[in-house]
């Protein structure tokens, strides 16, 4: 599925800063196709320790995470084959989670029943950016949850997200920074705010058929005319 994003993708400068957050275990606030969502590496503990206990998360539904493409898919232990595979290069980058098999351990609260894994691929140049440099610095991949306290609604906006993130850290509404590693940094770009899209239809490809857990962008018979 192709991109109709247009916006030019954002500078090093907020990449390299969130990279260099997430490498020390924190967490980050960035813009999706949908909402706002929380980013950390989902294979380190401590991170994903830090993201719950700031979001206050009381469910029990595991974190999606991002991969930059499909071919990417394997380095995170996961098995993308048949139909799954059609799906994933049909519709990837856009609103599409596969829910995956997969063989490689992640912090707690990552992974589903079965050790089983969503993973999206986020057509916004922010999302996508991110996505790109784990990956290109071998480490990752990012988690892909709302940017919310549990139970409140996400953030829809770059407004409402640094407003948020202001409210919980005391400080500026115009100038959050989230300066310590238990509060999520800040990753912005000019006119890279997060798109209002529906939210992603879900695909669960564990089993010896195909599933859909939640109809989204993509309806049903969408993802059925795919064979």
């Amino acid at each position: 599925m192709k991109s109709n994003w247009t916006t030019v993708l954002p500078s090093a400068d907020p990449i390299a800063a969130a990279l260099a957050r997430l490498r020390e275990d924190g967490f980050v606030a960035y813009p999706t196709e949908t909402v706002w969502g929380l980013g950390a590496c989902a294979d380190r503990p401590e991170a994903i320790d830090r993201l719950m206990a700031w979001k206050g998360r009381a469910s029990e539904a595991p974190l999606a995470v991002l991969t930059p493409s499909a071919d990417s898919v394997a380095d995170l232990g996961c098995r993308l084959e048949g139909r799954a595979l059609v799906l994933a290069e049909h519709f990837w980058p856009g609103p599409l989670m596969l829910v995956l098999s997969c063989d490689r351990s992640w912090a707690k609260g990552v992974a589903g029943a079965g050790n089983a894994l969503g993973v999206r691929c986020s057509p916004h140049p922010i999302a996508m950016a991110l996505a790109e440099g784990l990956h290109a610095a071998g480490f990752g991949p990012l988690t892909s949850t709302s940017f919310n306290r549990s139970g409140d609604p996400p953030a829809t906006c770059e407004q409402e997200a640094r407003a948020l993130l202001a409210k919980a850290s005391g400080l500026k509404a115009d100038s959050p920074q989230g300066t310590e590693l238990g509060e999520p940094l800040f990753v912005s770009a000019k006119n890279a705010d997060a798109g209002a899209e529906p939210p992603s239809t879900v695909v669960d490809c564990t089993g010896e058929r195909l599933k859909i857990l939640r109809v989204g962008a993509i309806t049903a018979e969408a993802i059925e005319a795919m064979g």
